[in-house]
């Protein structure tokens, strides 16, 4: 029998906000629990297909039973991160507050709301809600999780990491390891970040997807610092965990790409794409056909984006910082952008909304402007070629020729592969 506290230890192991990077387009799930996450859910989508159904018919016998709609509300989260069907989220909040109104103090129910505004980009709503279940349940370690994810979106960083610290401290599991490695690679120390993933990969145990989650978080920390192989490696040994696993299709693919194996760089974001439709997947593999220079295809894919984002929209979630840099990026209304971007920096004041701001003003030719924004894009110090790339790009707009060449050699000597788009602008403006 699936119990509540397992179900919930799953929504935030995989379905929350921690490691959503603006400034690499993506935003991915973050951890709490990996042993709780597999019993709850078993070996993927059917599992959670099959209780999503078997408590429907649950309730409708037994309608006033609180903990059911409880968990009713998590699997519905959990179908929305398997499937990247947004619908879902209205169908748990429904779920979830439902429970809240037959159980007022539920610190489940509470917490599954946070989780689920920290998948709708919701991060203040989030942080009350965090909040809120603490109060219910001051004990819970999975709390504290919800609670540093959206502080970590608001720019609160070392309130964040104190959440962490005291989350690692209640339960020192794959989800604490997680979140302490991510707070040891904002603040520029990624071989101590690396350190901690390997002990989330440990926590992980025996649970496929939960070693398959941490196992590309591992390689995705390896290809920040331009370690093509051991990235490579930490993909496949995700994709022996749970074969078909996207989240691993999609990395192997930046990996292809870099080796310049654009033909099969292409083939696995497709099977990504094909699993699970997400933005950050559908915009890499334009970007992957745009460098082969196949320009309808990719153009198709970038059509597809603004289809993917009205969707999510409609269904609550906020998509101005990832909608403004995918813009900008892709030289789409860049003054419509800029506008999106610092609606987006007002609601998420943090590293990654300072840096897409900064490239929105110098993009838009604002370029003393953007050097403020981007001086707080890096002031935790994260060795993010993105940001640094971003960075020399403004001091080369503000005629600051050795400035700018520092940070493009930065960015490049840290990952010479750390866009598909990018790269090739910082190799040619250092020659």
């Amino acid at each position: 029998m699936v119990t509540v506290a397992a179900l919930a230890a799953t929504v935030t192991l995989l379905g929350g906000a921690l490691r959503g990077s603006s400034s690499s387009g993506a935003l991915a799930a973050g951890p709490t629990t990996a042993a709780e996450s597999a019993n709850a859910v078993g070996s993927g989508s059917a599992d959670t297909a099959a209780l999503v159904t078997g408590l429907q018919a649950r309730l409708r016998a037994e309608p006033s039973d609180a903990q059911g709609y409880s968990l009713l509300g998590l699997a519905y989260e959990q179908r929305a991160r398997e499937t990247g069907d947004p619908s879902w989220y209205p169908r748990a909040e429904g779920a979830l507050r439902r429970a809240l109104r037959l159980a007022p103090g539920d610190a489940t129910a509470t917490g599954g709301l946070g989780s689920l505004a920290l998948s709708r980009h919701r991060f203040r709503e989030a942080l009350i809600l965090g909040r809120r279940a603490l109060s219910l349940a001051p004990a819970s370690a999975r709390t504290y999780g919800v609670i540093g994810d959206a502080l970590l979106e608001l720019g609160r960083y070392e309130a964040a990491f104190r959440a962490f610290d005291t989350m690692a401290r209640l339960k020192p599991n794959a989800g604490a390891y997680a979140r302490i490695s991510y707070a040891r690679e904002l603040s520029g120390r990624p071989q101590d970040a690396i350190a901690a993933m390997r002990l989330a990969v440990e926590a992980a145990g025996d649970q496929p997807e939960a070693t398959a989650w941490t196992r590309v978080q591992l390689g995705k920390l390896y290809w920040s610092v331009g370690d093509l192989g051991p990235a490579a490696r930490e993909y496949r040994a995700a994709l022996a965990a749970f074969p078909g696993y996207p989240y691993a299709f999609d990395a192997l693919a930046q990996v292809q790409a870099a080796r310049g194996h654009m033909v099969l760089a292409i083939d696995l974001e497709s099977r990504a794409v094909d699993a699970i439709p997400l933005p950050q997947f559908v915009s890499q593999l334009g970007d992957l056909y745009r460098a082969r220079g196949d320009g309808a295809e990719a153009r198709r894919q970038y059509e597809l984006i603004g289809v993917i984002q009205r969707l999510l929209v409609a269904n609550g979630v906020k998509t101005d910082l990832e909608t403004a840099l995918f813009d900008l990026d892709h030289g789409i209304r860049p003054h419509h952008a800029l506008e999106l971007a610092r609606r987006a920096r007002a609601e998420r004041p943090s590293i990654d909304g300072d840096d897409v701001l900064a490239w929105a003003l110098l993009r838009t030719g604002s370029c003393g402007d953007a050097l403020a924004y981007s001086k707080r894009a890096l002031r935790l110090g994260t060795l993010d070629a993105l940001k640094l790339f971003h960075r020399g790009m403004i001091e080369r707009c503000l005629g600051h020729a050795d400035a700018a060449r520092a940070y493009l050699s930065r960015a490049l000597a840290l990952n010479p592969h750390f866009s598909i788009v990018w790269s090739p602008v910082a190799k040619r403006a250092l020659r």
